[in-house]
């Protein structure tokens, strides 16, 4: 290299060093059917416009309210909407199978079970049983072409004989089988820090919930961007949490529409 290439080499660089990086927004913004239930069990249908309306282009379900699986299919085309991932139970053997099934026909890719019944979490051995069921699940998941999910809540962070239940899940499932949806509402009443995990376990995370708090020590539950969680800071780690998709969720608003509009237009604005 000359001296004439030295100078512009490190003057480009010293250019690119001083350019600040643009901000980002996100793309698309998705929705946890959960938040509508109430409206999905009198207007199938409707729901769905209505969500569409807003702007949401992704949701996940929480149950489809009886109606078959072509429905709900023509119904999420019909308002431009994609359907990455569905909340169910494990259930039985054959229930499991039965939900593979209707996860394809909608097209579902994640499947993600969102919680572990009391009685069956007593102790870290009974989440390490746990963990051995979500492989053998996230196994015939992925032979359907699937993922199969955690969603927590903030029961997995209170510590059982000296660990937190989150971490041996964590540690005691394959990554490749077991692929974590964290919620940023639980996670942080539960004390923790989604970005310390974020840095552990990178890539880990595909999905989140985005749902706010107003901190402790009630932690009570409020719109996006009505609380304290960070949201530049989080979204500015998508990339080594392994974020592909979010879903917006109150689980008690006052008033559904209201309050998945008020998050949307915060996150539709949000910049990090």
């Amino acid at each position: 290299m000359n001296r004439r290439q030295f100078v512009q080499t490190a003057g480009a660089a010293a250019f690119a060093v001083a350019m600040p990086r643009a901000p980002r927004r996100l793309d698309r913004i998705g929705l946890q059917l959960y938040t509508v239930r109430d409206h999905m069990a009198k207007d199938f249908a409707g729901t769905l416009a209505r969500v569409a309306a807003i702007g949401y282009r992704e949701v996940e379900f929480a149950g489809y309210f009886g109606k078959h699986p072509r429905e709900v299919r023509a119904l999420l085309e019909q308002h431009g909407l994609k359907a990455p991932a569905a909340h169910l139970g494990l259930g039985t053997r054959d229930e499991w199978r039965a939900a593979l099934d209707t996860a394809q026909a909608i097209g579902h890719h994640y499947l993600v079970v969102a919680w572990i019944p009391d009685d069956e979490r007593r102790t870290l051995d009974d989440y390490r049983r746990f963990a051995e069921r979500f492989n053998r699940a996230g196994e015939e998941a992925r032979a359907a072409g699937m993922q199969f999910g955690y969603h927590n809540h903030d029961f997995e962070f209170v510590p059982l004989q000296g660990r937190l239940p989150y971490d041996v899940l964590l540690a005691e499932t394959d990554p490749k089988l077991v692929q974590l949806e964290m919620d940023l509402y639980w996670i942080t009443k539960g004390g923790q820090d989604p970005l310390a995990y974020f840095a552990r376990y990178p890539g880990r995370f595909p999905m989140v919930h985005i749902k706010d708090s107003m901190g402790p020590p009630a932690h009570h539950m409020v719109d996006v961007g009505a609380g304290t969680i960070d949201w530049r800071k989080i979204f500015a780690q998508r990339d080594r949490a392994g974020i592909r998709h979010w879903f917006v969720e109150h689980d008690q608003p006052a008033d559904a529409f209201a309050s998945i509009r008020a998050s949307y237009d915060y996150l539709k604005r949000l910049e990090f």
